[in-house]
């Protein structure tokens, strides 16, 4: 994965406590300027959670700790001023559940003017005039009087892409996707995949891509990160990953993906539940290779150029 002096953000051992838990621990990551890294894994692995510390947005009693700078400049520890001028200007989020995250008693236009004007200083006229602009782009017929609706007049289809104009309203450096595809139908999921990957070609902004799907996140990431149990367990190149997975949970993950050329009746799954298991490896109750060894955590460590791996049997 690509790091180096440019990069556009920098995450170093971040940790987020609950309590005597920590439930994200020791991420770390670089991310470029148009680039994009898919951060993989099954529900109550961290991911949402990585993707809200950048934002400053982990609820309480959640304690964030660690090193997530923006051109190099430390985001944790700001006020809550320098976080809005973060929020949505430098960083912005699509969050999963649009019909949550937009305001229910508001006209979708006038929310995105509100990001207008807050982050660019436009006029309130002007930022009405630029919320139509923004529909439209991002492919909403009558753009006109979709931006006079209200979220649940709406499709999901189309609140999720009316999330993708506000996100983009403020000309974000950074793009945070979380699950942005999850509740849509395929053909849908398809279109915002495509949208998302033109615009960020157009603006030349880096996206988080968040998901639980490694067939998702392939169509748009050129890096992918798993991660398992709050921690990351394996980080390469996409075609890297796929052509030669190392860790066993990237593995299982991969396996569980259906392939037209090689149809099954029944589909292998991963046995168990994701969970905590003291000082040792996480996935080791799940695991076939695991031994005495798996008593204690491995470190992510570089297995192959560009290619990390969390495993003592990789």
């Amino acid at each position: 994965m690509a790091g180096g002096l440019s990069a556009l953000l920098t995450v170093d051992d971040l940790h987020i406590r609950f309590g005597a838990r920590d439930v994200v621990a020791g991420v770390g990551f670089t991310l470029q300027r148009g680039q994009t890294l898919g951060v993989v894994g099954e529900s109550g692995s961290g991911k949402t959670l990585t993707a809200l510390a950048l934002l400053g947005l982990v609820p309480p009693p959640g304690v964030v700790s660690g090193s997530v700078a923006l051109d190099g400049r430390e985001l944790l520890g700001q006020s809550d001023k320098q976080w809005q001028r973060t929020r949505g200007r430098r960083i912005a989020m699509v969050f999963q559940e649009p019909m949550t995250a937009l305001n229910p008693v508001m006209r979708i236009g006038h929310q995105i003017a509100e990001t207008l004007v807050l982050h660019r200083a436009q006029g309130w006229h002007a930022a009405e005039a630029e919320a139509v602009r923004l529909l439209d782009a991002v492919g909403i017929a009558e753009a006109q009087a979709r931006a006079k609706a209200y979220p649940h007049q709406m499709s999901g289809g189309m609140r999720q892409r009316a999330m993708i104009a506000m996100a983009l309203a403020g000309q974000p450096d950074l793009l945070l996707a979380d699950e942005p595809t999850t509740a849509l139908d395929v053909t849908i999921q398809a279109q915002i995949l495509d949208l998302l990957a033109e615009l960020q070609a157009e603006h030349g902004m880096a996206m988080l891509f968040i998901s639980h799907n490694l067939a998702v996140v392939s169509d748009i990431a050129q890096d992918i990160m798993v991660m398992y149990a709050g921690r990351v367990v394996e980080r390469a190149q996409a075609d890297a990953l796929f052509a030669r997975p190392l860790h066993p949970y990237t593995q299982g993950l991969i396996a569980t993906l259906p392939d037209p050329s090689h149809p099954v009746a029944r589909l292998p799954t991963i046995p168990g539940q994701l969970g905590e298991f003291g000082s040792g490896c996480a996935f080791s109750r799940r695991c076939t290779r695991a031994d005495a060894a798996c008593a204690v955590r491995p470190e992510l460590r570089d297995a192959a150029p560009g290619h990390a791996v969390a495993c003592w049997h990789a």
